[in-house]
């Protein structure tokens, strides 16, 4: 099983930014998670093939989960980007067996 991100980059402080992660075939549930420098691995959002989705508090409001069952697509929309949103931002998805995850994209939000 493949789970490939795309779309990280620059953005100013205040912009947005679209994240796309795609896996190779449709597992039950796929999410986020971003690690900034020397911290650890942290929990974003998370959304089930049914559409049942949970965000972490730290950005709810800020950043939505949409889910393309069709093509085993997950976009990750954040706004009002702060500078502590600078990290890695990783991709997973899951079945009841394994969590397969992605290999990052970088999202620096710096003037």
């Amino acid at each position: 099983v493949q789970v490939v991100e795309s779309g990280g980059g620059l953005v100013q402080p205040g912009g947005s930014l679209r994240l796309s992660c795609a896996a190779s075939i449709s597992l039950f549930a796929m999410g986020w998670y971003r690690q900034p420098p020397g911290a650890q691995r942290e929990f974003l959002g998370r959304i089930t093939d049914s559409g049942d989705t949970v965000y972490a508090d730290s950005v709810k409001g800020r950043f939505t989960l949409s889910r393309y069952n069709a093509n085993n697509t997950l976009t990750l929309l954040m706004s009002n980007l702060k500078p502590e949103d600078t990290a890695v931002y990783y991709c997973n998805a899951a079945n009841q067996f394994r969590t397969y995850w992605g290999q990052g994209t970088q999202v620096t939000v710096s003037s």
